[in-house]
């Protein structure tokens, strides 16, 4: 098991999860390490909202049999799409992937800095399609809005972690999703299955 340990040896952290299959892994790792993560679901992004919805109950699943705290944040697409306006166009790694993380981090460093948690992290830093300085970048400025917070710049795609996520997709029967979740990334994989 990978070797890691929270800023200033917190024991405590606010995990930011995306969906079950990337969160496994981490959740193992941390728990292996001494460290409690307390599970934050804010994915306004996921399109449509049974897909949110089959998304969410799998993180439950997973979390409360590992009997962690879950913390289930509001579904507002509406505001999430609003947010993004001007940006639909853009490609995968794009500016709209920076600004919908930035949005659902600085959402997760708020209930941090409001309930305790000094150190905060996000399991999309497991996603070998996303950009990892994006998501750094999102954290860093999400921690730098809330004073007393610290952003865990992690890289979940090591130390066989990824190896290990796969496993436990098999082992749970996980809902595995083929899109990030929002509508333009879900049109995009439909135009090019076409």
């Amino acid at each position: 098991m990978l070797q890691i340990q929270a800023p200033n040896n917190e024991t405590r952290v606010l995990l930011h999860s995306c969906c079950a299959p990337c969160s496994s892994a981490i959740i193992e790792c941390m728990l292996e390490n001494g460290i409690r993560p307390t599970v934050f679901y804010c994915n306004p992004n996921i399109y449509p909202q049974e897909e949110y919805e089959i998304r969410k109950n799998e993180a439950i699943r997973f979390v409360t049999s590992k009997n962690l705290d879950f913390i289930d944040v509001d579904y507002d697409y509406a505001y999430w799409l609003h947010t993004m306006k001007g940006l639909e166009n853009e490609p995968e790694r794009g500016g709209r992937c920076l600004k919908c993380f930035t949005l659902r981090l600085t959402e997760t460093a708020r209930y941090a800095a409001e309930h305790g948690f000094s150190v905060f992290t996000t399991t999309l830093a497991s996603s070998r399609w996303k950009s990892l300085e994006q998501i750094n970048d999102a954290g860093r400025h999400a921690s730098a809005l809330y004073p007393g917070t610290i952003f865990w710049e992690q890289n979940w795609r090591k130390g066989g972690l990824q190896d290990r996520r796969n496993q436990l997709l098999k082992e749970y029967d996980f809902y595995n999703q083929q899109y990030c979740g929002c509508e333009f990334s879900m049109r995009r994989l439909e135009q090019e299955k076409k």
